[in-house]
């Protein structure tokens, strides 16, 4: 766990959803692009795009282009960071003592690597922002099913949510380089949770119990 503590967590919880409403006007200005002459190259470049048919003054065009670069930065360095201490403090260390000089050198070295795979996508010509979102929330989703079974049913094992996470990683991963097995061009997301779901059961089942003691600190 990473928050200070269960007010902090509790916080975020409740607070980040509301992030949310500043897309909003985001999702508006998209959509107004529509009444432009024209279209951009991809869809993503919509926004720069009528930014520069407007006919704005040059600063204020390069006003623009450096604060959208300010806030992706600040957007992308949080990002890495936090990917890397979620990794490494609760999963490396889970299993494997390490002292902080270790924990910064794997967290630098985490940092590196998703900076460098975000890059490598970044420069396919072929990909957009809306494609790549869509596949990282196939990721994401395969987190909902241990975290519900953590907090509701008290039968759930560790080797249950660790093989359904495994298993639904690995179908989500699988239809997403092979868009064309996918039944009734599901996403992969939902593909994911299909086997993800009855594996984090089955194998629950069929191992044994977690400990009381442990379980005492979800279930009051």
């Amino acid at each position: 766990d990473t928050a200070k503590d269960d007010d902090t967590l509790r916080r975020t919880v409740i607070l980040f959803p509301t992030f949310q409403l500043f897309l909003i006007p985001i999702f508006l200005i998209g959509f107004s692009g529509v009444l432009f002459a024209g279209e951009p190259q991809a869809p993503d470049f919509i926004l720069p795009f009528m930014i520069l048919e407007t006919g704005l003054p040059a600063i204020v065009v390069g006003l623009f282009c450096a604060g959208a670069l300010s806030a992706s930065m600040s957007t992308g360095d949080a990002l890495l960071h936090a990917s890397a201490s979620v990794l490494v403090q609760d999963g490396v260390t889970q299993y494997v003592e390490l002292d902080d000089r270790a924990q910064r050198k794997l967290m630098r070295s985490v940092v590196l690597l998703t900076g460098a795979i975000a890059y490598y996508f970044a420069l396919d010509p072929d990909s957009s922002l809306v494609v790549l979102l869509l596949s990282a929330y196939a990721i994401i989703s395969q987190l909902a099913p241990p975290v519900v079974a953590a907090m509701y049913w008290r039968r759930a094992t560790t080797s249950g949510a660790i093989a359904g996470l495994l298993a639904g990683l690995a179908t989500a991963l699988f239809f997403y380089l092979n868009p064309e097995l996918s039944p009734f061009e599901m996403h992969e997301g939902v593909l994911g949770l299909i086997v993800h779901v009855p594996t984090l059961i089955a194998v629950s089942l069929m191992t044994p119990r977690q400990d009381q003691d442990h379980l005492k600190g979800f279930f009051q």
